[in-house]
Parts: C-alpha cells; structure tokens; sequence
C-alpha cells in the first residue's frame, strides 16, 4: 500500500549547506496495515519456523553450546554490515587468552556486540522492560570499547549525523534533528508497550527496526543496536525462549533489497513490502538456524561416536572433546582447567583426536599450541565471508 510520505522534512543549515531531515510520523501506521491474504500465510509460515527454532533446543545435548558460538556468528555478520572485516576463528582466538596478536580493532568490534547482547538479554530475564533505558544500556556495551568508544556511549545524540556520503549536505538519508531524538524515541517506546495496538509481536518487531534506523538516534552503532532490537523484541514477548533468531545474514545477502525497502517505507509508506521482506526472513533464517543445529548435532554424536571405538584411550579425549564442544578453539592448559584433566592426560586425548581428524593444530609450536575443532567452526562460519 502507497501511503505516501511517512513523516516530515525539517529543514536546517548545516556547515553553510540547506539540509532535509526526516522526521517520522509515530507508529502504527494509517491507514492501518493490510495483514490479510498471502501476508497472512507469510506470518504463519514465519510463526511456524520459529516454533520449530524454538524447539530446536529438545536436539541438543545442552543448548547454551550452540548459543554460544551461533551468538558469536551473529556478532560477525551484524559487525560485517557496518564493514568490520574478521572472521569467526579471529573472534574465538580474541576470547582465548593465550592467543595474542589478534587484530585488535576488528575483533573488539565484535566482542562488544557479543557482551551487548548477552547483556540486554541478562536484563530481561532479571524483570527489566524493554525500554530506551535499555537500548542505552546496551549501546554503552556495545561501544565500550575500541571504535566508536568516543562517540558517546549509552547517550542519544546530541547532534546531526547522515547515511551514507561524507557529509549531510550530500547524504543518502538525512535522520531527524538530534532536538527531536528524545521525543521520537520516547513515541517509539509507548509503541513497544502499548497493548491496545492489535499487532502480532513479529510485526511489531518489524515495525520497530524500521523506525529505529530511520531516527538513527546514537552517533554510531544504530544499525547493530537496530538489529539486536528484533531478538531483544521477540524474547522479551517469549516468541523465542532462546535467542536463536538473528536476521543479519538475510540482511547482508540481501542487503541492497533491504536498503531499498527502507526508503520505500519512509518515501512511499509501503510498509507492506516492508513487513513481507521481513517475515521471508524470519522463516528463512529460522529454518536455516534448525539446519544447522541439526548438523552440529550429527557431528558431535559422530566424532564422539569414533572416540568410543578407541577403547581405553577414549576417555580423556572424549573429555577434551565435550570441552570442544563449548569453545572450538582451544589450549591445553584450557582444557585441563575446564576439564580438571592432567595435563600428560589431556595432551594424550588431544593428539587422539587429531589423529582422528577431529581437531587440528594451529600454531605448528611444540608449547603453548592452540587446537581448533575444524568442521564445527566451518558449520557455523558458513555466510560469514567478508562483504
């Protein structure tokens, strides 16, 4: 539906340069949203894939080991977007204390988006509203440190900022004046709770991020902190039970149909198409999220599996490999403070399982070597090669 322009322009001087920036008209939209016909089979189907996703955690033998390392692809691909360059592996090694020299830059991009989600999603499960407060709370993780960490973390902005070009005066979108922030923000959130409004919680998700980027409200850091707002949404409501839903890879494979809708939305008020592109996504990425959970799972049962046939030996290395399990890339001092194994006894199953073909060595060091659990870490990577 073509509802025109959903919003305002405010016009200002900007650096000697006359500048438009858009105001959003407060959600919901008028007229009001056609979820009727094929939308409403979309929202099933979407519906139908997260019940599936959600139950998804019945498949493996502890569901906070996937978590841990899915949250951790989420990070990357959502940090991508914005064009941090890293990988995975680079992420892991970051978080593993006896692996120095990582690039430092690209990698705390990404670990502050890890510790913003698991913070945000810590205040939840401890009563806290999903509020401005705490998108604050969380933006401060984020850019807590490395780049960005000057650009006023946890605080709304207090000037101008632009998408795209060098400056506003030849930018793609100009968002709204930082005077109005405050006001379109606060409109934001008595849209998140206000229960009157007959929306189901996954278009209300949608809505949410569309209006987010489009206020741009931080000096950096709204498109993570607009990502991270769709799992924060859909848990809060207990649409999920775990946060296993994360958009960013549909987003970045389809990134140029995603910037594309966006403008629509706040030129041509289709909000529509929007909302279509989004529950595509949400099935998708559900579905892919149940595919790979089941092919972690066929491979740790198989590798356990070939480690049972080793007879006494098996042991300590099946130890080693539950340790694996939870960090793919790991030491062996690692591994015998998490394990509570010797260290000859956890050398022992460590060189059994790469005898296996299980783990391979990575620094080609006869001390302080570091093993990774190849095939699991190349399951997760997989959509995760740099733009």
């Amino acid at each position: 539906m073509n509802r025109g322009l959903t919003g305002r322009y405010e016009s200002s001087q900007i650096g000697g340069e006359r500048v438009q920036a858009f105001i959003p008209n407060p959600l919901p939209p008028v007229p009001p949203l056609d979820l009727t016909g094929t939308r409403q089979i979309l929202l099933e189907h979407a519906l139908l894939a997260l019940g599936r996703l959600d139950s998804v955690s019945t498949l493996l033998p502890d569901p906070h080991l996937f978590l841990y390392t899915y949250v951790r692809k989420e990070a990357l691909l959502s940090s991508q977007i914005e064009g941090t360059q890293s990988s995975l592996s680079e992420l892991l090694l970051f978080e593993l204390e006896e692996a120095p020299g990582v690039p430092q830059d690209e990698v705390t991009d990404v670990s502050n988006y890890v510790s913003a989600l698991e913070y945000g999603l810590k205040r939840l499960r401890e009563g806290f509203p999903l509020s401005n407060r705490l998108i604050r709370e969380v933006h401060a993780q984020l850019l807590s440190r490395g780049r960005g960490s000057d650009k006023l973390p946890g605080e709304f902005r207090r000037s101008q900022n632009w998408i795209g070009g060098t400056r506003p005066g030849n930018a793609h979108f100009v968002p709204a004046p930082h005077q109005v922030v405050d006001d379109c923000m606060g409109q934001l959130e008595r849209f998140l709770h206000d229960e009157a409004i007959p929306l189901p919680m996954l278009v209300k998700a949608a809505l949410a991020h569309v209006q987010f980027e489009t206020v741009h409200p931080f000096l950096d850091g709204n498109g993570r902190v607009g990502r991270l707002l769709i799992t924060l949404l859909l848990c809060q409501a207990g649409v999920l039970t775990q946060p296993l839903l994360y958009l960013s890879l549909y987003f970045k494979q389809n990134r140029v149909a995603y910037y594309g809708l966006l403008d629509q939305v706040r030129t041509d008020g289709n909000w529509e198409a929007w909302i279509d592109f989004f529950l595509e996504g949400v099935r998708t990425t559900a579905q892919g999220a149940v595919t790979t959970a089941q092919r972690v799972v066929e491979l740790l049962n198989a590798d356990a599996a070939k480690i049972q046939t080793a007879g006494r030996a098996a042991g300590s290395a099946l130890r080693v490999h539950a340790a694996l399990r939870e960090r793919p890339i790991v030491s062996l001092s690692n591994i015998c403070r998490r394990t509570g194994l010797s260290f000859p006894a956890a050398t022992n199953g460590m060189a059994l399982l790469q005898k296996l073909g299980t783990v391979r060595e990575l620094t080609g060091r006869h001390r302080n070597r570091l093993f990774a659990y190849d095939r699991y870490i190349q399951i997760l990577s997989e959509g995760t090669e740099p733009l």
